[in-house]
Protein backbone atom coordinates (compact mmCIF):
# COMPACT_ATOMS: atom_id res chain seq x y z
CA UNK A 1 0.00 0.00 0.00
CA UNK A 2 1.74 3.42 -0.99
CA UNK A 3 1.47 6.71 1.28
CA UNK A 4 -1.07 8.01 -1.32
CA UNK A 5 -3.53 5.57 -0.47
CA UNK A 6 -3.63 6.50 3.06
CA UNK A 7 -5.15 9.27 4.20
CA UNK A 8 -3.12 11.34 7.04
CA UNK A 9 -0.48 9.07 5.98
CA UNK A 10 2.51 11.84 4.74
CA UNK A 11 1.55 14.15 7.90
CA UNK A 12 1.85 11.05 10.28
CA UNK A 13 5.19 10.29 9.32
CA UNK A 14 6.16 13.81 9.04
CA UNK A 15 5.34 13.93 12.51
CA UNK A 16 7.03 10.54 13.11
CA UNK A 17 10.52 12.22 11.89
CA UNK A 18 9.57 15.34 14.00
CA UNK A 19 9.92 12.81 17.17
CA UNK A 20 12.50 11.26 16.32
CA UNK A 21 14.74 14.26 15.74
CA UNK A 22 13.25 15.71 18.92
CA UNK A 23 14.63 12.39 21.12
CA UNK A 24 18.03 12.22 18.81
CA UNK A 25 18.89 15.93 19.97
CA UNK A 26 18.27 14.85 23.72
CA UNK A 27 22.17 15.20 24.63
CA UNK A 28 22.17 15.58 28.45
CA UNK A 29 19.38 13.91 29.86
CA UNK A 30 19.80 12.63 33.12
CA UNK A 31 18.78 9.24 34.63
CA UNK A 32 20.06 9.98 38.33
CA UNK A 33 19.33 13.39 39.70
CA UNK A 34 22.61 15.34 39.79
CA UNK A 35 24.12 12.80 37.43
CA UNK A 36 24.91 14.07 33.79
CA UNK A 37 25.55 10.93 31.93
CA UNK A 38 27.47 11.57 28.65
CA UNK A 39 26.71 9.93 25.80
CA UNK A 40 27.83 6.49 24.88
CA UNK A 41 29.62 8.31 22.16
CA UNK A 42 31.83 10.16 23.61
CA UNK A 43 32.49 8.49 27.00
CA UNK A 44 33.60 5.52 24.21
CA UNK A 45 37.10 7.26 24.05
CA UNK A 46 39.54 9.57 24.51
CA UNK A 47 38.98 12.75 21.95
CA UNK A 48 42.95 12.38 21.04
CA UNK A 49 42.57 8.99 20.35
CA UNK A 50 39.57 8.43 17.77
CA UNK A 51 37.64 4.74 16.95
CA UNK A 52 39.61 3.39 14.53
CA UNK A 53 38.76 0.47 11.72
CA UNK A 54 42.09 -0.69 11.28
CA UNK A 55 41.46 -3.34 14.61
CA UNK A 56 38.51 -5.13 15.69
CA UNK A 57 38.20 -6.33 19.02
CA UNK A 58 36.93 -9.72 20.68
CA UNK A 59 36.71 -12.55 22.11
CA UNK A 60 37.81 -16.06 22.37
CA UNK A 61 36.69 -18.48 25.06
CA UNK A 62 37.93 -21.88 24.98
CA UNK A 63 35.62 -23.59 26.71
CA UNK A 64 37.41 -26.28 27.62
CA UNK A 65 39.23 -24.26 30.27
CA UNK A 66 35.68 -23.33 31.64
CA UNK A 67 35.42 -24.89 35.20
CA UNK A 68 31.93 -26.21 36.10
CA UNK A 69 30.14 -24.11 38.50
CA UNK A 70 32.67 -21.53 37.79
CA UNK A 71 30.99 -17.98 37.57
CA UNK A 72 34.19 -15.66 38.39
CA UNK A 73 33.82 -13.32 34.67
CA UNK A 74 30.14 -12.66 36.01
CA UNK A 75 30.74 -11.25 39.12
CA UNK A 76 33.56 -9.45 37.68
CA UNK A 77 31.02 -7.90 34.87
CA UNK A 78 28.37 -7.17 37.94
CA UNK A 79 31.12 -5.23 40.05
CA UNK A 80 32.55 -3.22 36.83
CA UNK A 81 29.65 -2.17 35.82
CA UNK A 82 27.82 -2.09 38.99
CA UNK A 83 25.15 -4.27 38.51
CA UNK A 84 25.78 -5.98 41.84
CA UNK A 85 22.26 -5.17 44.12
CA UNK A 86 20.66 -4.61 40.42
CA UNK A 87 20.66 -7.31 38.37
CA UNK A 88 19.50 -10.21 40.15
CA UNK A 89 16.85 -11.64 41.66
CA UNK A 90 15.16 -8.10 41.31
CA UNK A 91 15.49 -7.86 37.81
CA UNK A 92 17.04 -9.46 34.86
CA UNK A 93 19.56 -6.93 33.90
CA UNK A 94 22.67 -9.30 33.18
CA UNK A 95 25.86 -8.88 30.79
CA UNK A 96 27.13 -11.51 30.82
CA UNK A 97 25.91 -15.58 32.10
CA UNK A 98 26.96 -19.09 31.66
CA UNK A 99 25.18 -21.70 29.65
CA UNK A 100 25.67 -25.29 29.87
CA UNK A 101 25.29 -26.83 26.94
CA UNK A 102 24.54 -30.72 26.00
CA UNK A 103 25.32 -32.60 22.75
CA UNK A 104 22.32 -34.62 21.77
CA UNK A 105 24.27 -37.00 20.31
CA UNK A 106 27.12 -37.68 21.87
CA UNK A 107 25.97 -36.35 25.59
CA UNK A 108 28.70 -34.17 25.96
CA UNK A 109 28.43 -31.76 28.08
CA UNK A 110 30.53 -28.02 28.21
CA UNK A 111 29.79 -24.66 30.29
CA UNK A 112 30.30 -21.37 28.78
CA UNK A 113 29.87 -17.68 29.14
CA UNK A 114 27.41 -15.97 26.92
CA UNK A 115 27.83 -12.11 26.18
CA UNK A 116 27.16 -10.03 23.49
CA UNK A 117 28.19 -11.45 20.70
CA UNK A 118 29.44 -8.09 18.95
CA UNK A 119 28.42 -8.78 15.69
CA UNK A 120 29.45 -7.43 12.23
CA UNK A 121 26.05 -7.59 11.19
CA UNK A 122 24.28 -6.99 14.18
CA UNK A 123 20.23 -7.27 14.33
CA UNK A 124 19.76 -5.17 17.44
CA UNK A 125 21.44 -2.27 15.37
CA UNK A 126 18.84 -2.90 12.23
CA UNK A 127 15.73 -3.34 13.87
CA UNK A 128 16.43 0.28 16.13
CA UNK A 129 14.38 2.80 15.56
CA UNK A 130 16.02 5.74 16.94
CA UNK A 131 19.58 4.63 16.17
CA UNK A 132 20.48 4.23 20.24
CA UNK A 133 22.17 0.72 19.35
CA UNK A 134 25.00 1.16 17.02
CA UNK A 135 27.92 -0.70 16.50
CA UNK A 136 31.61 0.70 16.55
CA UNK A 137 34.11 0.87 13.69
CA UNK A 138 36.47 -1.36 15.43
CA UNK A 139 33.64 -3.49 16.40
CA UNK A 140 32.35 -2.91 19.37
CA UNK A 141 28.43 -2.90 19.52
CA UNK A 142 27.05 -0.53 22.39
CA UNK A 143 23.64 1.56 23.79
CA UNK A 144 23.14 4.80 23.55
CA UNK A 145 21.26 5.48 26.55
CA UNK A 146 20.08 9.00 25.65
CA UNK A 147 18.48 8.04 22.75
CA UNK A 148 17.10 4.57 23.86
CA UNK A 149 13.15 4.33 24.13
CA UNK A 150 13.18 1.36 25.96
CA UNK A 151 10.92 -0.57 22.88
CA UNK A 152 13.11 -3.88 23.26
CA UNK A 153 12.85 -4.42 19.67
CA UNK A 154 16.46 -5.31 19.91
CA UNK A 155 15.69 -7.98 22.85
CA UNK A 156 13.59 -9.68 20.53
CA UNK A 157 16.32 -9.69 17.50
CA UNK A 158 18.79 -10.27 19.44
CA UNK A 159 19.41 -14.35 18.48
CA UNK A 160 21.61 -14.86 21.72
CA UNK A 161 19.06 -13.09 24.45
CA UNK A 162 22.16 -10.57 25.43
CA UNK A 163 20.30 -7.99 26.49
CA UNK A 164 18.57 -6.64 29.34
CA UNK A 165 15.67 -3.89 30.28
CA UNK A 166 16.16 -1.53 32.89
CA UNK A 167 13.16 -1.83 35.18
CA UNK A 168 14.09 0.41 37.85
CA UNK A 169 15.51 3.58 38.85
CA UNK A 170 19.62 3.00 39.11
CA UNK A 171 21.92 4.34 41.80
CA UNK A 172 25.66 4.61 42.45
CA UNK A 173 26.19 3.92 38.75
CA UNK A 174 29.89 4.29 37.33
CA UNK A 175 30.65 7.43 34.76
CA UNK A 176 31.94 4.78 32.39
CA UNK A 177 28.86 2.94 32.32
CA UNK A 178 25.77 4.73 32.07
CA UNK A 179 22.49 2.99 33.40
CA UNK A 180 19.00 4.28 33.25
CA UNK A 181 15.36 2.85 33.89
CA UNK A 182 13.86 2.17 30.86
CA UNK A 183 16.83 1.42 28.48
CA UNK A 184 17.97 -1.54 27.52
CA UNK A 185 21.78 -2.54 27.73
CA UNK A 186 23.95 -5.28 27.18
CA UNK A 187 27.48 -5.89 27.22
CA UNK A 188 30.12 -3.49 26.04
CA UNK A 189 33.26 -5.40 25.99
CA UNK A 190 34.31 -2.85 28.81
CA UNK A 191 34.98 -0.03 26.06
CA UNK A 192 35.97 2.20 29.20
CA UNK A 193 38.84 0.20 29.25
CA UNK A 194 39.45 -0.51 25.92
CA UNK A 195 39.96 2.72 25.20
CA UNK A 196 42.26 3.61 28.26
CA UNK A 197 44.09 0.99 27.02
CA UNK A 198 44.09 -1.77 29.34
CA UNK A 199 44.10 -4.35 26.53
CA UNK A 200 41.68 -6.47 28.49
CA UNK A 201 38.30 -6.64 29.88
CA UNK A 202 36.63 -7.54 33.45
CA UNK A 203 35.77 -10.74 32.47
CA UNK A 204 39.04 -11.70 31.44
CA UNK A 205 41.13 -10.34 34.09
CA UNK A 206 39.08 -12.44 36.30
CA UNK A 207 39.50 -15.99 34.83
CA UNK A 208 42.81 -14.75 34.41
CA UNK A 209 43.37 -14.27 38.04
CA UNK A 210 41.12 -17.76 38.61
CA UNK A 211 43.84 -19.60 36.32
CA UNK A 212 41.82 -20.53 33.75
CA UNK A 213 43.12 -18.00 30.91
CA UNK A 214 39.36 -19.35 29.28
CA UNK A 215 38.86 -15.64 28.11
CA UNK A 216 40.80 -14.05 25.40
CA UNK A 217 40.75 -10.24 24.58
CA UNK A 218 42.22 -8.81 21.31
CA UNK A 219 42.33 -7.56 18.18
CA UNK A 220 41.03 -10.01 15.81
CA UNK A 221 42.52 -8.22 12.85
CA UNK A 222 46.51 -8.30 13.92
CA UNK A 223 47.32 -11.44 12.44
CA UNK A 224 50.54 -11.13 14.66
CA UNK A 225 48.23 -10.83 18.17
CA UNK A 226 47.49 -13.85 20.65
CA UNK A 227 44.05 -14.21 19.79
CA UNK A 228 44.83 -13.92 15.96
CA UNK A 229 47.26 -16.90 16.51
CA UNK A 230 45.37 -18.67 18.46
CA UNK A 231 42.40 -19.25 16.58
CA UNK A 232 44.99 -19.95 13.23
CA UNK A 233 46.09 -22.62 14.93
CA UNK A 234 42.84 -24.53 16.85
CA UNK A 235 39.85 -22.60 14.36
CA UNK A 236 37.00 -21.33 16.47
CA UNK A 237 33.51 -21.76 16.46
CA UNK A 238 30.42 -18.93 16.33
CA UNK A 239 27.38 -19.15 17.81
CA UNK A 240 24.93 -19.67 15.50
CA UNK A 241 27.35 -19.32 12.66
CA UNK A 242 23.92 -20.00 9.97
CA UNK A 243 22.61 -16.90 10.64
CA UNK A 244 26.13 -14.84 9.15
CA UNK A 245 26.44 -12.25 11.88
CA UNK A 246 30.17 -12.27 11.79
CA UNK A 247 30.57 -12.56 15.80
CA UNK A 248 33.67 -10.53 17.26
CA UNK A 249 33.35 -13.27 19.99
CA UNK A 250 34.18 -17.13 19.38
CA UNK A 251 34.30 -20.12 20.70
CA UNK A 252 36.97 -22.82 20.92
CA UNK A 253 35.82 -26.19 22.25
CA UNK A 254 32.15 -26.37 21.75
Amino acid sequence: MTTENVPGRANDDLADTARRRFVSSLAAVTAVPGLILQTVAEAARPADQPVTDKVRWGLLIDTTKCNDGCDACVTACDKEHNLEGFGRPTTDAQWIRTLTAKDKRTGRVVTLPMMCQHCEHPPCVDVCPTGASFRRVDGIVLVDKHICIGCRYCMMACPYKARSFIHEAIQDQKTYAPRGKGTVESCTMCVHKVDRGDNTTACAEACDREGHQAILFGDLYDPDSEISRRIRERGATQIRADLRLNTGVRYQGI
